[in-house]
């Protein structure tokens, strides 16, 4: 979402010109290129039909095993919980054992079998990544301690993670690759956190096909979707397909419902044997009733704690949070004679929020109720974006072997910013027990410009994958970026000549096993104020990682282990007692900590086990740390399983059952006790999610479905950020798709 997820605010944006920084970072070697598929070379076993050659010299001859980059457009249809290759960490088309970075697939298999209707609910199975209900109508996301701010669409990353990419609908994506560690190489300026790649469906079918679904759940939901594909020409090189769906469901929060619609276009072209040519669109609607804001409060007036019902709201019943995210791109690419691909991309994102909410502050008292108040806030913002880029790939020949290069230019514009009407008086919201949002709606004045801010940003980069020797590949490359901020009121920020380098190293211990070792620099401007009301620096720091990656029963299956670290200064954590100086709302200070460092491991399965099976399940545990050794990032778990697994059962033809568990440890967030002052531990003890699902085909066409989450109904809050947010209870779906 497009607001930060302070409390209420109406942020105000005025920052001082910084000087130029350059990020401290080696200087890159000339880059060179690399392999997209490594050794080429002629079969020795074709001896065997030359004159005088027998079967007994051929069965002794040494095999040269070529090992290729697979391009890789699309999971749908291949039952598989994995991907030959990624593009997203370096832009460089990589299998996954070739890529020095942790990546995880989140494929369109995947997303049937747990039935995935958002890009939120794959964060939720995906290893490493934390998300975490602001309220009900935000979320956070992290991973290795630090926020996600990096998205790609198609591989080609956006400027900001305001586009409201975690509440996108799957009726869009074919398959989700989630990068974690610094990304700069392609995004620039971002945490060193993790880059979400979400891969949007391709027109690709010569002949007329499709699938419907209907949808039965928990509260109220009822879905209904198509997925159309059909030629446009009689040879099929244009091809076009339609994706729609719809969705109603009340939640299992009082006063709470929702409406959803979505479109999703897409055109694909050949114009020619080596020219590809791709234009379409998509429009999500969301509009989001009795929704509340900010959370539930920690405590009782004498300071012991609550124990809300997981129905419970501050809401009203004219509560509203609308959104409408939308997009246009198109792509084109050509493939030379020589090997080398040229493409170029333009992308338009644009959202539309409009919110009425109520925020309700104090503490009530344990037996009468009291002692609760509230404010109405009414918001629109109207963010959007335009990117363009070109790249340029391909193989050439040094050192008598085979490398590959890619080079890239980007530039991106971001308008950001809100309007608002001046908040509604406090008022009381009466006995809290038994609040039904019963409230009058004030009267307000129509929202004012409260924010304006654009940010560019251009940059030029390059990597090159060397074949050193038969078993080392070196991934090398660097990013020359500029980026600038204009804001309503205030100096314009300017950051130029930032350098970003990438180092990685990958060596084949067999055929099967690689180690890999990967550097990257970590670059990015600050939106948090200190005390005296000054924006902090960027947040500047390195990243590393080492593991193994392995790559099982004729690749279906990827397995990886992880080292990682990451070091930084100025990173924003709460200055206690303090608050923004001139906002009305009082935002809450921060401090530039220097000497943080995240570091811990991650442990990683995905793809195929034989026999039916299915796995996708990983471990991550790390600690994130400043110089006094203070946990930051104290909202989010240290410690975290994902678990999901299928079989197929043979005897019973059609049949799969399928089982997930994720568990977390108790996230180190703390907040002010309302007595004592002091800072006290509210994060969600620890705790574990079962999942359930059932899937029958009852023809090659028909088939049904049904899942289960949080089969035990564990009682548990998502989040503690302003005020505890409870998680779902146990909710069903099930799901009729048909396929023509």
């Amino acid at each position: 979402m497009t607001r930060p997820h302070s409390a209420p605010r109406r942020p105000a944006r005025a920052r001082r010109a910084t000087p130029s920084f350059v990020a401290a970072a080696p200087k890159v070697a000339p880059l060179a290129a690399l392999l997209a598929g490594l050794l080429s070379g002629q079969a020795l076993a074709q001896t065997a039909a030359q004159p005088g050659s027998t079967e007994a010299d051929a069965a002794v001859l040494p095999v040269v095993r070529v090992k290729v980059s697979t391009k890789v457009d699309s999971t749908e249809g291949t039952g598989s919980y994995t991907s030959g290759a990624s593009q997203s960490a370096t832009g460089l088309s990589l299998s996954l054992r070739d890529t020095p970075q942790s990546v995880t697939m989140i494929t369109r298999e995947r997303m049937q079998d747990q039935a995935m209707a958002s890009v939120s609910d794959a964060i939720l199975y995906t290893t490493g990544l934390s998300l975490k209900a602001t309220d009900r109508g935000r979320v956070g996301l992290s991973s290795r301690g630090f926020d996600i701010t990096n998205f790609q669409f198609d591989g080609v990353p956006v400027t900001t993670s305001n586009i409201g990419g975690e509440i996108s609908s799957m009726v869009i994506y074919d398959r989700i690759e989630v990068v974690r560690g610094a990304t700069g190489l392609l995004a620039g300026a971002g945490n060193p956190s993790a880059a979400i790649n979400l891969v949007r469906k391709r027109a690709s079918s010569k002949i007329f096909t499709g699938t419907l679904e209907a949808t039965l759940g928990s509260d109220q939901h009822r879905g209904l979707s198509a997925d159309l594909s059909t030629p446009l020409t009689e040879d099929g090189r244009v091809r076009a397909r339609v994706a729609v769906g719809t969705h109603r469901q009340d939640a299992h929060i009082d006063l709470e419902n929702t409406k959803r619609n979505v479109f999703y276009g897409v055109i694909d072209a050949d114009l020619g044997p080596q020219t590809q040519l791709r234009v379409g669109a998509s429009s999500q609607t969301d509009k989001r009733n009795g929704v509340y804001w900010g959370g539930l409060t920690y405590w009782y007036s004498d300071g012991t704690r609550t124990d809300w019902d997981r129905s419970k709201t501050t809401a009203t019943r004219w509560n509203q949070w609308d959104t409408t995210q939308q997009t246009a791109f198109a792509g084109l690419s050509h493939r030379l004679d020589n090997g080398w691909r040229l493409r170029a991309d333009l992308n338009h994102y644009k959202q539309k929020e409009e919110s009425l909410l109520l925020w309700a502050t104090g503490f009530p008292d344990r037996v009468t109720g009291q002692g609760m108040n509230a404010q109405t806030y009414h918001y629109r913002s109207r963010p959007t974006q335009d990117q363009v880029s070109l790249s340029a790939s391909g193989p050439f020949s040094l050192w008598g072997r085979e490398h590959e290069l890619l080079l890239g230019l980007s530039h991106s514009r971001a308008r950001a910013g809100w309007d608002s009407a001046k908040p509604s008086p406090s008022t009381s919201m009466g006995d809290f027990s038994r609040w039904d949002g019963s409230f009058a709606k004030p009267v307000m004045e129509a929202p004012k410009v409260a924010s304006r801010e654009t940010t560019v940003q251009s940059g030029a980069y390059a990597a090159a994958r060397l074949q050193l020797n038969d078993a080392a590949k070196l991934i090398v490359g660097a990013r020359l970026s500029r980026w600038e901020k204009d804001i309503q009121g205030s100096p314009t920020i300017l950051h130029e000549d930032v350098v970003t380098p990438y180092l990685g190293l990958v060596y084949d211990l067999s055929e099967q096993l690689s180690a890999y070792a990967s550097y990257t620099d970590i670059f990015n401007p600050q939106d948090s104020r200190d005390r005296n009301g000054k924006y902090l620096d960027p947040l500047v720091g390195k990243s590393y990682e080492a593991g193994i990656k392995g790559e099982f029963l004729d690749r279906r299956l990827n397995a990886s282990a992880a080292l990682f670290r990451t070091n930084q200064d100025n990173f924003a954590v709460s200055d206690p007692g303090f608050f923004v100086p001139g906002t009305d709302s009082q935002t809450p200070a921060m401090r530039a900590a220097r000497g943080v460092r995240a570091q811990g491991y991650e442990l990683e399965l995905q793809g195929e086990l034989g026999g039916g099976w299915s796995i996708g399940a990983g471990w991550t545990q790390y600690s994130a740390r400043d110089a006094q050794d203070q946990d930051v990032a104290r909202e989010y778990s240290r410690r975290l399983l994902k678990l999901f697994g299928k079989h197929k059962f043979v005897q019973l033809p059609g049949l799969s059952l399928g089982a997930g568990l994720t568990w977390q440890s108790r996230p180190p967030a703390q907040s002010e006790h309302p007595v004592t002052k002091q800072q006290t531990d509210i994060g969600q003890p620890a705790y574990a999610l079962l999942d359930l699902m059932a899937r029958y085909e009852l023809s090659p066409q028909l088939a049904l479905q049904l899942n289960i989450d949080n089969l035990l109904d564990k009682k548990y809050y998502d989040s503690s950020w302003s005020g505890y947010t409870y998680g779902k209870p146990r909710q069903f779906k099930l799901t009729a798709s048909y396929k023509f």
